[in-house]
Parts: C-alpha cells; structure tokens; sequence
C-alpha cells in the first residue's frame, strides 16, 4: 500500500509544470501555473496559510510558513515547481506508475519527491506542533531549470530565515557546495549573397567554425587547469548552434549557446572575459564576434565552516538510520542565489541526479518516505 507522501507525489507528477527552457512551447503542460493552484488548495484545504509572490506572468512562487510556539528561529525549505521537457521521453510523462518501489514520471526525481517529502513533513509540524521546533518558511519556487527567476525573488525578499534547506536529489546526503553556471550567446556576423557566387558574401557558419575551434582548445584547457579540490575544474561548453536561412543563401549570422561552469571565487565578468581574451588572441580581435547579456548566471555555492552541519547530520541520521556524507556536486542549484544574498544553504534530498532529467526518470519511493522524516528532523534538531 502506498504512502500518503507517495500518494501526493503521484498526484505531483500528474500536473505537468515544463518549463518552456526559451523556447515556444503551447499547450496545457507549460508553465507552473496549474501546480501553484494545486498547492495552494492543498494548504487551505488543511487549513495552512500560504500566499502566492507573483514573479512573471502565469509564474507565482508559492508560500507557506509555520510558526513554531516559542520558536526565534525560523529555517528555509526551498523547492521549485518546475520540471524540464518531456522530449524524447520513453515512458508517458505525466502519468505516474510504480513498479519496484520505483515511481516513474516527469519531476519525479527532480524535484517533486523532495516537494512531497517537504509538504508532508511540513503539515506533520502544523498538525503536532512539537516542542522545541523551528518555524518553516516553505518556498515553492518557480524558474529553477533555466534563469532562477523565481529564486532570486526569493532571495530578494526579507524572509527572515537563518539557514536553507534546497531541495536536490542529493541520495539523502548533505550538499554544502557546488558550481555556478553562466550562460550566454555568441554571434558571428557575414554578409548574405546568392549562394552560386559565395565569394561575394562572407559566411557567418564558416567564421563560427573557426570560433568553435578556438572554444573546443579553450574548454580542453580550463578543465585541465585549476582544480577545486571538492568539485574539480571549471569547464566551458557549447550546446547549442543555429544559422542560415536556406541552403542557396550564403548565411550572415550564426549563432551558438555556451554554458561555462564556474567555481566558488570566480565571477561572471572574468569567465566572459577569458573567453573573449581567447577569441580575440586566436583570431586577431574580429569586428564580426559579438557576446549576447548572459541569460543565466546562478552564483556558485562555497563551502563554509559551520552551517549546522553536524546538527544537519544527527538530523539524517535518526532519520534515515545512517550518517549522510557532506560532499560538492557539479550541477546548480537554488542555493546559489540564495547563499549570495546571504542565506546560509544546505542542499538535501531523495533521488539520485542520475535519474533527473532522463527519458524513463524515476525515484525510489523508500528515499521519499525517508526524506519527509528528515526534514521533520531537521526542524526539530535545529529549533534546539
């Protein structure tokens, strides 16, 4: 018999929340919208208070908070409403089936099992009213997988919490750092010509090539320089090109998306500048390369003495029967925003980031159940 947490992710996953990443994307799968109405009749339904923090049109983050009696202290629980698309997906995606103690779907692994986990334990504190606890600010954000919009309003805010727990699949061990991530277009320009006389136009693809060659030595490079010693290199990748117009047109633009990784200490403005350093130095500073605002820049979280760790660790423990590790991840989280703005973050949860974002993406229901008594834990232990 399934869990009241499983039940509840199961109904989670059921409402898509995809985060159009950029792109065009109609239907009723898009956008966060129909889960925030989902939650907030789930708090007022249990007689919860919770208040919506409107973001971008259609986009809302999400509110509730608990009031322990004669609590001073008040944590963050953080955990976004959004999931990435469903191309390419093996199995149908918003239709949740278990097999194995598995639960397979969309979101299930990122991040809608530690979403569960979070509103059951947060419902268990509003129904038990422990002694001793900390109050729970818990943040339904918006935007997490492509700018972090919703998080850096959360961040802006005067929330008034001493610490933060983001929710990750973390396998249920405790994340005190990882890297940030900056994204950006580059352009190369040319001029447009019939394509039966190409020496009268200048190709915009041809002039990339040689870019993408320069990057391909300058990413090679940067993963073999510098090494943090929790979370390695900073790396540099090209993911995404578009150019052209038609095949018998010599093109005049040409573009290509570029994600570099960044570690604790740098900052966006000397990662761009390295990259066009290397352009300008391989290629002699040419007037046809031009860098595009970045859209994303998620700081990196930096590894910090204290942060209640040993707290955190007792915490998992009694929860979950074993000492979880404290360790870096490569990939961005929430906490990056809301560390730099000066919230200390702690990154836990169920679920193994192998799984996020792939074709058949599921999560081991144990983990789940495991996790929402954590979080009840964590209240506990650092309300004292």
């Amino acid at each position: 018999m399934a869990s009241e947490t499983a039940s509840l992710l199961a109904k989670l996953v059921s409402i898509p929340s995809v985060n159009p990443m950029g792109r065009v994307l109609e239907g009723d799968q898009v956008l966060e919208g129909r889960l925030t109405d989902f939650l907030e009749s789930w708090f007022r339904e249990r007689g919860l208070d919770c208040r919506r923090d409107p973001v971008a049109p259609g986009r809302d983050n999400l509110l509730a908070r608990y009031d322990a009696p004669g609590s001073s202290r008040l944590i963050l629980f953080d955990v976004h409403q959004d999931t990435v698309p469903v191309d390419g997906m093996t199995i149908p995606p918003f239709d949740p089936v278990v097999e194995g103690g598995r639960l397979h779907g969309r979101g299930s692994c990122d991040v809608k099992g530690s979403m569960a986990a979070m509103m059951t334990a947060f419902e268990r504190l509003a129904r038990e009213r422990p002694a001793g606890s900390a109050s729970v600010l818990l943040a339904f954000t918006v935007d997490e997988e492509f700018t972090h919009m919703g998080a850096s309003r959360l961040a802006a805010s005067r929330h008034g919490a001493s610490l933060a727990i983001v929710a990750e699949p973390t396998s249920l061990d405790l994340v005190d750092c990882h890297k940030g991530a900056l994204r950006w277009l580059i352009q190369t320009k040319g001029t447009a010509c019939h394509s039966s006389s190409p020496d009268l136009g200048a190709n915009a693809i041809y002039r990339m090539a040689a870019v993408i060659r320069v990057l391909e030595d300058y990413a090679r490079d940067l993963q073999a320089g510098s090494v943090d010693p929790v979370l390695g290199p900073a790396t540099f990748s090209v993911g995404r090109i578009t150019g052209g117009q038609s095949v018998n047109i010599v093109p005049d633009l040409c573009s290509i998306e570029v994600d570099r990784r960044l570690l604790p200490g740098e900052t966006a403005l000397d990662a761009i500048g390295a990259v066009r350093g290397r352009l300008d130095h391989a290629l002699g500073r040419p007037d046809w390369i031009e860098f595009e605002k970045p859209w994303v820049h998620l700081p990196p979280l930096e590894r910090k003495e204290g942060h209640h760790i040993s707290a955190l660790q007792a915490a998992v423990t009694q929860a979950v029967g074993r000492k979880p590790l404290v360790r870096g991840v490569p990939f961005g989280t929430d906490a990056g925003p809301l560390d730099e703005a000066g919230t200390p973050c702690v990154v836990f949860g169920p679920g193994d980031i192998a799984q996020a974002h792939t074709k058949n993406e599921w999560i081991d229901l144990e983990q789940v159940d495991l996790a929402a008594l954590a979080y009840y834990q964590i209240a506990i232990e650092l309300g004292r």
